[in-house]
């Protein structure tokens, strides 16, 4: 197993430790299992609704909100 020194606050070492003495274990451990969930988070593919995909897009076009509830824009639709 590597070695990896890690420069830490004091407010994050504190709260560091205090986990690792609820758990019952070392702040190595706690920063370990921390680590490896973080990287597993990332490899996994984020789904969201379809606003969510396209939430940069809304708003980027100017015109009506919603043509199906203006008749005069609707007045050839299907023709």
């Amino acid at each position: 197993m590597k070695t990896l020194s890690v420069k830490l606050p004091d407010g994050l070492d504190a709260r560091l430790t205090a986990m690792a003495r609820r758990r019952k274990t070392t702040k190595s451990t706690v920063v370990r299992k921390a680590l490896e969930q973080s990287l597993q988070d990332n490899r996994t593919v984020k789904r969201g609704s379809a606003l969510d995909l396209v939430r940069d897009l809304v708003g980027c076009v100017s015109g009506p909100g919603d043509l199906s509830v203006n008749k005069t824009h609707m007045k050839n639709c299907g023709r």
